[in-house]
């Protein structure tokens, strides 16, 4: 879900042999429609494996008829550059130990199945859209990102400064394997447009932790549907891709644009 850092960190394994093909996947997407404008609103998984193949069919079609692509954010292709950029701010708070740790694992558990994030439905589009000489640009910004990081409530306890315990080894190793299987659940649920995880899996969010919830989800869906309001008054077809969980739940964009007025119809 945090593109940024997980960009950091997967981007750096080292790619393995591209396996065989499996069948075409049908991730969801979504349109809403005027008279002179069309906005796709596709959901993505920032990390995929070599095999999937979705980028085809609808997804295509929609993607080729529109002349510019919208991602969360823009990531830069070297962000340890991304320092030297004018008006630059290093995170104001220092994330939490734990909070690290926990999304060191999550990025661990994805790339054990051979997910990474130049494989990723974000990166895909946007390598497509720049060999197209699309427009591309971001619903916000990888500063507001790295701010966003800086202000996440800790995802668990801190941890002891002590040695580590065989016990909590075995904990670690308990957790590895839970996160790995929801990360494979997520991803076949992707695979299908079955949006039944990514509601169950906001919900244990928001119920753990609400700030993060709001912080990650409601208040960014809240800016993303005025964003698409305010580009729906301008003529023209746009592919707006955000991760697949901005479109699940009680609180999705798809919601935050109805309460807007803007009705939205399934397409894929």
């Amino acid at each position: 879900m945090l593109n940024v850092i997980a960009a950091a960190t997967l981007a750096a394994a080292t790619p393995a042999d591209l396996p065989a093909a499996e069948p075409d996947a049908a991730p969801a997407m979504f349109e809403v429609r005027d008279a002179d404008t069309t906005i796709y609103v596709f959901g993505t998984f920032h990390a995929l494996d070599a095999k999937t193949q979705w980028f085809n069919e609808r997804v295509r079609a929609a993607f080729e008829q529109s002349g510019e692509l919208v991602l969360e954010t823009v990531i830069p292709e070297r962000p340890q550059l991304y320092q030297a950029t004018p008006g630059f701010r290093p995170p104001s708070v220092t994330p939490s130990a734990s909070f690290l740790a926990t999304t060191r694992m999550a990025i661990n558990a994805g790339r054990s199945r051979g997910l990474q994030v130049d494989n990723g439905a974000d990166m895909i589009l946007r390598y497509a859209a720049e060999a197209e000489g699309k427009q591309v640009e971001g619903l916000e910004t990888m500063q507001f990102q790295l701010d966003m990081f800086s202000k996440m409530p800790p995802a668990l306890p801190a941890a002891a400064p002590s040695g580590r315990s065989k016990v909590a080894d075995a904990a670690d190793g308990n957790q590895m394997q839970s996160l790995s299987k929801t990360m494979a659940d997520m991803q076949d649920a992707w695979k299908r447009g079955d949006q039944r995880v990514f509601v169950s899996m906001l919900a244990q969010l928001r119920a753990a932790s609400p700030d993060t919830y709001r912080m990650m989800f409601t208040e960014r869906n809240d800016r993303w549907a005025d964003w698409i309001r305010a580009r729906m008054r301008s003529p023209g077809t746009v592919f707006v891709a955000v991760g697949a969980g901005h479109l699940a739940g009680p609180d999705s964009l798809l919601v935050r644009l109805a309460e807007r007025g803007l009705s939205s119809r399934r397409v894929n």
